[in-house]
C-alpha cells in the first residue's frame, strides 16, 4: 500500500476506535496489506482487497485465549 493510502487508514481507524495511538506500518515485501500497531504493541492486519472492481479493507486480529485471563 502506498503511504497516502496508509494514512488515509490511519486516520479512519484512530477516528473509529478513539486511539490516536493507533499506527498503520507497511509491511516490508508486501503491498497488499498493513500492520496494525497500539502503542508499539502489535494487535492486527489490514487487508487491501480490489477484485471486482470494489476496493475495500478487511482488518483481522487475533485475540488468544490467555489475553482474556483477568489476572494477568
Amino acid at each position: 500500500m502506498k503511504k497516502e493510502e496508509l494514512g488515509r487508514l490511519q486516520t479512519y481507524m484512530r477516528g473509529v476506535f478513539k486511539l490516536d495511538d493507533l499506527q498503520i506500518k507497511a509491511r516490508p515485501q508486501k503491498d497488499d496489506s498493513a500492520e496494525v500497531y497500539i502503542d508499539d504493541e502489535f494487535v492486527g492486519v489490514i487487508y487491501r482487497d480490489d477484485e471486482d472492481e470494489d476496493l475495500c479493507y478487511n482488518f483481522q486480529m487475533a485475540i488468544l485465549d490467555f489475553d482474556l485471563d483477568p489476572s494477568s
